[in-house]
Order: C-alpha cells, then sequence, then structure tokens
C-alpha cells in the first residue's frame, strides 16, 4: 500500500518555509518595537490604540507560515488540499505585505524600488541548505535564526521605514518561491492523480486478486469471465456476443 500515499511532511527543507519563519518572527519583533497601543509617547508616528493593526500582521505572519505546514503535511492524501493551504499561505502573506507598505506610506515614505540598491542587496541574499540529519525541529529553529543574520543589516536597525522595506522585500521573495510550489504541485497532481484515484485503482486491484483464476473459452480460446443467470453462475466468454462459448464453474 505504500504507492498510496504521496509523500508529505518535509516543510522543514523549504526555502520559502525558512522565509516564512523569518517572516513571523521578525513581524512579531516588529509590532512589539513600532506598533504599540499607543506609540506616540515614544515619538513614532503611527498610532495603533486597540492594537488592531498589531493583531492583523501578527495572525496573516502566523498563517503563513503554519499553512505551508499544514498543506505539507496533508499532501499524503491530498494534492488539492495541499494546492489550496499553500495558495492560503501565498494570500496571508501578500496581506501582511500589503501592512508593511501601509506602515512605510504612513510615514510620508515610499517602498524601495526593485532598482534599489538596498532592494537588490536583500533580495540577493543566498539562503544555504536546510542541513537536517535525525533532529528536525531543533536544526530548523537553528537554521532559521542563520538565516535571519543574513537580513540583519536592515531588520536590527531603529528605522522602522528601514526594517518594514526589508521586510517587504523578503515576502515579495516568499511570495515567489509559492507560486513556484504550487505549480509543481499542480503537475505532480496531473501526473500521477490524486488519492482519491490511487485508492479506487488499488480497490480495484484488490477485488481482481479475490477473483478465482480466469479459464480460456473452449471454442475461442480467449479469456472468460464470470457471469450470473437465473440458473446460477458460469463462465461466459469475453467475446460474447462474438462468441457464446461458456463453462460451468
Amino acid at each position: 500500500m505504500s504507492a498510496l500515499f504521496d509523500k508529505h511532511g518535509g516543510f522543514r527543507r523549504l526555502h520559502s518555509f525558512t522565509l516564512a519563519t523569518i517572516v513571523q518572527i521578525e513581524t512579531l519583533r516588529f509590532c512589539r518595537r513600532f506598533l504599540t497601543h499607543d506609540v506616540r509617547e515614544a515619538g513614532a508616528k503611527f498610532y495603533d490604540p486597540k492594537g488592531r493593526q498589531y493583531d492583523q500582521m501578527t495572525q496573516a505572519a502566523r498563517s503563513g507560515r503554519q499553512n505551508i505546514i499544514e498543506g505539507s503535511e496533508r499532501s499524503a492524501t491530498s494534492k488539492d488540499t495541499e494546492m489550496k493551504l499553500t495558495d492560503v499561505a501565498r494570500a496571508s502573506l501578500s496581506e501582511l505585505r500589503g501592512d508593511y507598505e501601509i506602515v512605510i506610506l504612513d510615514r510620508n515614505q515610499l517602498p524601495w524600488s526593485v532598482h534599489a540598491p538596498e532592494a537588490q542587496a536583500v533580495n540577493a541574499i543566498s539562503l544555504d541548505p536546510a542541513p537536517f540529519a535525525d533532529d528536525m525541529v531543533h536544526e530548523s529553529a537553528k537554521h532559521a535564526l542563520a538565516q535571519r543574520q543574513k537580513y540583519a543589516t536592515w531588520l536590527d536597525v531603529d528605522d522602522a521605514v528601514v526594517v518594514a522595506n526589508a521586510m517587504h522585500v523578503i515576502i515579495g521573495r516568499a511570495l515567489n518561491m509559492l507560486k513556484r510550489q504550487i505549480e509543481a504541485q499542480g503537475q505532480a497532481f496531473e501526473a500521477t492523480g490524486g488519492f482519491s484515484e490511487r485508492l479506487m485503482a488499488k480497490r480495484i486491484e484488490a477485488r481482481a486478486k479475490d477473483q478465482p483464476a480466469s479459464p480460456a473459452c473452449p471454442l475461442c480460446g480467449q479469456p472468460m469471465r464470470q457471469r450470473k443467470s437465473a440458473k446460477g453462475a458460469f463462465w461466459g466468454c469475453s467475446t460474447y456476443p462474438d462468441c457464446k462459448g461458456t463453462r460451468q464453474v
């Protein structure tokens, strides 16, 4: 039955998951630093008296990462669900990217141009392959923190606009990765089919094994099929009505 289930899990090796982890960690940190309930006391411009922006951003960041996890785990029995959850992850991160854009605009600044040196530098960061052995959770967390340090030049500054711009670029990169993942998942579904199709094929195969061996037709030598009539079961030629050969069961 091993061929019945697709490979699943493995999300910790995906660069998209590493970036989504960085995005969630840094969004929590960003909101604590720059989006307190009343940041006017700290001399900042953004005012979030009820914490709604804080909640929306942190929940969108969480949804991005968690739906990558759930989609990967569900891939064993449903490619369709995997694609839908990956798309939800992408939608959540896209929403979050829009929030960072508003943070920048609220401070009378513009998001970095894709041609800006800062944007190109952030986008050029190369992520290392995930070096996991037998301690996936520990090593995955260690890996994510190590990759996060590559962005420290922009994420550790005290300027909210610089941090928001860096996050805007990082999220954009994660969105592109997730888009390619969805395309690959669709190609895999097209090539191998879904779980329901394989389940039906396995059932048909099992039922065929339960059937007795088919004898040859005494008239034409072709395989026979077991049939039923008012008088009971009998073997009939598979080429019927061209051949009307029969045998007793």
